[in-house]
């Protein structure tokens, strides 16, 4: 099996959709000789920003000289970006050898696994043949009954910030999504949340009371900002100060999350110094979250925010960091998330707005977006592509003197980028 044939194996599409459970990664993993039992994890679940947590604290365990394998969902470009080890993405051939070997397993069961279950077993072997010190470990839905969640229990149990979203499967409030995401808490765990307040906090702290597991809230009110421009940020916290190149108010947040979840691992015996922690959080990449793609004449920003909650910090980086810019809107969205919320929080910003179909089953027609925005903005576009999309927003805005912000979903954020060099 080559590179290729193993993608088409891995997404294949007979295996997307199944039963709820961990009895098939289990039982892939214990034909596989449980190489999950090999490694140590951070494990981390949410709405949104666990992916930038995930790229914090791994960048801190970088810096602290541990091989650190970080697994995350979904990608940009490249499959492969879900499986990094000390930043450097999984090879062609061994994906290949790996996928190869679970094909065997997985054909031989009696219920086939999923493709996410199949991608975690890959990640989890690799990590495991590599002699991985530790592993961060991104949920890639839910929590309780994620794939991931076939792990003993981890080092550090992190919750990010919890918001409505695929209620279809993980319930239509906030409570019942909270206790979803909380099922990655384990007996006698130790755990840290993002700040929130109300049923959802209350949901995560009645789990950890009947797991007997500690919980941790970060303080955000002690969160000071000492500089902040397009440039990045700097900020104190707990009389420490430290700066990060990701942007938004949100992003300090996920820093001081993080942050605590370092401190956790401290007191589990990790040797991970305070300059790592400054000089993690200071490299740390994660690309498309309100990402500069080019400065001036005109600036362009990327961000995948995909959800009524992302929508909010979005506006509000906009709002912030370009306050008197004319703004033009470059928007592609998929079809089952709340896009309508989506368009009325942001449509105000801009003047104009250009529509893209995203390159997945799940997109939201362009046309049909369109009409939506009309509602809000004088001038609303529909473009063939994404490259004809930026180059006329990228036009426009420098006929203006403007920015361009592009934003919707993370499967056209991919191909926006490639459009400015950047794999």
């Amino acid at each position: 099996m080559n590179y290729k044939e193993a993608l088409e194996y891995i997404n294949g599409a007979s295996w997307r959709a199944s039963r709820l459970g961990l009895e098939r990664i289990t039982e892939l993993l214990e034909r596989l000789g449980d190489p999950q039992k090999q490694l140590r994890f951070v494990h981390v679940a949410g709405t949104n920003g666990k992916g930038s947590i995930c790229a914090f604290i791994a960048s801190v365990l970088r810096r602290a000289g541990l091989k650190t394998g970080l697994f995350t969902s979904p990608y940009l470009r490249r499959f492969n970006e879900r499986m990094q080890i000390n930043g450097k993405q999984i090879g062609d051939d061994e994906l290949a050898r790996i996928v190869s070997e679970i094909k065997v397993h997985a054909d031989a069961m009696d219920e086939h696994p999923t493709e996410f279950e199949m991608m975690t077993a890959a990640a989890f072997k690799w990590f495991a043949d590599s002699g991985c010190g530790i592993v961060v470990l991104e949920v890639g839905l839910g929590g309780r009954y994620d794939a991931t969640n076939v792990i003993d229990q981890p080092d550090c149990c992190v919750i990010a910030n919890i918001g409505l979203d695929h209620t279809a499967i993980l319930g239509d409030t906030l409570s019942q999504i909270a206790y979803e995401k909380a099922g990655i808490i384990k007996y006698g765990a130790a755990g840290v949340m993002y700040q929130q307040y109300g049923e959802t906090m209350e949901t995560v702290r009645e789990v950890c009371r009947e797991m007997s597991a500690e919980l941790t809230v970060p303080d955000f009110d002690d969160i000071t900002v000492e500089f902040d421009s397009l440039d990045g940020q700097v900020f104190s916290y707990d009389g420490e100060s430290y700066a990060i190149p990701l942007l938004g108010t949100h992003q300090l947040r996920n820093a001081v999350t993080a942050i605590e979840a370092i401190k956790i691992l401290r007191r589990q015996g990790w040797d991970i110094p305070h300059e790592a922690v400054e000089a993690g959080l200071y490299s740390v990449v994660w690309p498309a979250r309100f990402e500069v793609l080019h400065s001036e004449d005109p600036w362009f920003v990327l961000d995948g925010g995909h959800n009524p909650q992302c929508a909010a910090a979005l506006r509000e980086c906009v709002e912030h960091y370009f306050p008197d810019s004319r703004r033009i809107a470059l928007v592609g969205i998929l079809k089952d998330k709340d896009y309508g919320s989506i368009v009325k929080t942001l449509a105000p910003l801009f003047e104009t707005v250009v529509c893209v179909t995203p390159d997945s089953e799940r997109a939201l027609p362009a046309a049909e977006l369109a009409e939506l925005f009309k509602a809000y903005c004088g001038e609303v576009l529909v473009s063939d592509g994404i490259e004809d999309a930026v180059d006329a927003a990228r036009d426009m805005a420098a006929e203006r003197g403007g920015m361009v912000c592009a934003f919707g979903s993370l499967y056209i954020c991919g191909q926006i980028r490639a459009c400015f060099g950047l794999k």
